[in-house]
């Protein structure tokens, strides 16, 4: 009869791959739970130093129509990190596309569709640039992006001097546009029906006329929310996802297993810059008008709730609903502290504090759960 120590020794060892975990260890993986964590402690500092209008319905569209356009930059910034790539054109971006979306207008006289489309089809083919750069001179894509980053700019400054004649902001696109039919998916608040039976059964505030004090959900967070639904089923639920994944993990495995590594990274640059002329277009139009200083720092911004929700520099690893939270978190702390008695100068101290802790817990939790050193 074989002894105790061969019989252990014949005994297969488990698979890792399908191994049961429990639910808790689960959800400590999510790459994401740095940011849900730190929306709850952004809720419950609120709670209890902030004016209670602040969690109101008007209170709450406040908050979400900045950090819906953050968002709209942020969870495309985090698929690019996932793919092991930076954008630091992504803020630069969103003024030159602003410039070309307005000039198309106002300067060619084209309708609000044709505008559109020329807009996206342009910034798409900015950020492929971008990629092909990156890959053919194998750069980080960090030098390259920071050059574009003043390129675009200065660009910008350029343009809107010769449309305008000299200013650095283009006036006259809501004239432009303002009896277009697709102004409506671009501009201004969605859902406004809902919003006048919710006033007229009394389940909103509204004023003695009867009309809601909020008139309706603002198109960025439609447009936000959509965004972060199918950048989740891309990365979860399609093979494009798991693409990018392993183009962010090891480039050199991943194209050995016939990931089209370059292809991947090229078509996440176009996107990025994809959403930066959607954020354009959006904010273009609810303003009427565009300028030279459109997008300021919103490169830094949007890697940083990347960063909290999740994303690591190095690639491989992130989620696109820990951006929606961590963008969320933004809009939250900047628009919050005026609901408070704090200096809201105090945003940037805790901006940096927030992006520290988050990616100490988000270490600290993965080595606990993986075993990681």
């Amino acid at each position: 009869m074989a002894s105790l120590e061969q019989r252990t020794a014949a005994a297969p060892k488990a698979d890792e791959r399908v191994k049961q975990v429990s639910f808790l260890t689960h959800m400590m993986r999510r790459p994401e739970l740095g940011a849900v964590a730190g929306l709850v402690l952004v809720i419950v500092f609120f709670f209890l130093t902030a004016d209670r209008t602040m969690f109101s319905l008007s209170g709450l569209m406040t908050i979400m129509a900045p950090a819906s356009q953050l968002g709209i930059l942020a969870i495309a910034a985090a698929l690019l990190m996932i793919g092991g790539e930076f954008d630091l054109s992504i803020g630069s971006m969103v003024a030159f596309a602003g410039l070309i979306f307005g000039v198309i207008l106002t300067n060619f006289g084209q309708p609000l569709s044709v505008a559109i489309v020329m807009t996206m089809l342009f910034a798409a083919f900015m950020g492929a640039i971008n990629g092909q750069i990156v890959i053919h001179t194998r750069l980080p894509s960090f030098i390259v992006t920071l050059a574009f980053l003043f390129i675009l700019r200065g660009l910008t400054l350029v343009g809107l001097k010769w449309a305008t004649g000299g200013s650095t902001q283009l006036r006259g696109i809501g004239d432009r546009v303002k009896d277009s039919p697709l102004l409506g998916f671009f501009s201004g608040d969605a859902l406004k029906g809902a919003f006048v039976w919710l006033a007229d059964h009394d389940l909103i505030d509204k004023f003695p006329n009867g009309m809601p004090k909020v008139t309706g959900v603002p198109v960025s967070v439609l447009w936000f929310v959509a965004l972060a639904l199918a950048a989740t089923w891309v990365l979860l639920r399609t093979r494009m996802g798991n693409w990018i994944f392993a183009a962010g993990g090891d480039p050199n495995a991943a194209r050995n297993s016939g990931v089209p590594v370059h292809r991947v990274k090229t078509g996440l640059f176009a996107l990025t810059a994809c959403a930066a002329a959607l954020v354009a277009i959006i904010t273009v139009l609810d303003a009427g008008s565009t300028d030279a200083r459109r997008g300021f720092q919103k490169e830094f911004e949007a890697i940083i709730a990347a960063v909290i929700g999740g994303c690591l520099l190095t690639g491989g690893y992130g989620s696109a609903i820990g951006a929606f939270f961590g963008a969320i978190i933004f809009g939250s702390v900047s628009i919050g502290l005026t609901y408070t008695k704090f200096d809201s100068d105090w945003f940037q101290v805790f901006l940096g504090s927030m992006l520290l802790l988050a990616v100490l817990f988000n270490n600290f939790i993965r080595r606990k759960v993986t075993g990681e050193r």
